[in-house]
């Protein structure tokens, strides 16, 4: 698989900076319509980039203890975003993941849902989704006594938490069939219940278990890296080509700029 960064950076090469995305979760490809008009779109608030994430899913989404404010990799992308487009960025109350694709879907409430979103197939059939910006995979993570394996969290004895919605959930019930897989609201949620005891295991996406076993959960390890293949985007109404154009476009600059690289050296301490 080609790198996100050589990905975006030769469709930066196409007409009106538009990538030609590349598909996850089976090999899919983007549903991107090249032909529209990147500086024709509507947005829910004039001169605003108005977003949508859970805001608990660290490095990517969190809340700032001292200044109640969202921060983060995709906040910091977001805000870059806005930036590029000649716009503010509006951030709203943080949602249950498995909100936010219909929330763009019904339209009205937000423009963008960015939130670690994996492209996958079903959900291009809902809303639109940006060309990638990050590779993924996933991950499952014990504590760092757990003598766990794959094959035996595979057992009707053990409880597996998950975020509800996510690529994560998908793969723990398609692989870990005997096991009780338990959705919860947040990855924190899911970390906090594998650490007290309360869950065997956690899967969850690569980089935000290592980020968080690094920053806050030395306890826990992980003991299966999982090539998925993933790449996340960013979630964009069906009815709103224009914007998905115009998204794409910035990606493509901040790319070219160095803007991306800045913000994945400050997020990761290197580029992806």
């Amino acid at each position: 698989m080609i790198s996100r960064r050589q990905f975006i950076q030769g469709g930066s090469l196409v007409a009106a900076g538009l990538l030609a995305g590349c598909g996850s979760s089976g090999g899919s490809t983007s549903t991107t319509d090249t032909s529209a008009d990147a500086s024709s779109y509507t947005l829910v608030n004039e001169g605003k980039l108005t977003c949508i994430s859970n805001l608990f899913f660290p490095p990517f989404e969190s809340m700032n203890e001292s200044t109640g404010d969202p921060e983060g990799f995709d906040i910091d992308i977001s805000k870059e975003l806005a930036k590029h487009m000649g716009l503010e960025v509006n951030w709203l109350p943080s949602q249950d993941f498995d909100t936010l694709v219909p929330t763009i879907k019904q339209g009205g409430k937000a423009d963008i849902a960015i939130a670690g979103m994996t492209i996958t197939d079903a959900r291009k059939a809902e809303v639109d989704m940006s060309d990638p910006y990050v590779d993924s995979n996933q991950s499952i993570v014990v504590k760092a006594t757990s003598t766990d394996t794959q094959d035996t969290l595979n057992d009707s004895s053990k409880t597996i938490a998950v975020q509800g919605g996510t690529t994560g959930a998908e793969w723990a019930q398609e692989n870990l069939p005997k096991a009780t897989i338990k959705p919860l609201s947040t990855v924190i949620d899911a970390m906090n219940g594998v650490q007290s005891g309360l869950y065997d295991a956690v899967v969850c996406d690569l980089p935000v278990s290592k980020y968080q076993i690094k920053q806050s959960y030395s306890d826990l390890q992980v003991i299966e890296e999982i090539p998925t293949g993933e790449q996340y985007g960013i979630a964009i109404s069906k009815d709103n080509p224009g914007l998905t154009a115009a998204v794409n476009a910035a990606l493509a600059e901040m790319v070219s700029d160095g803007t991306m690289a800045a913000i994945e050296t400050e997020w990761f301490g290197s580029q992806m």
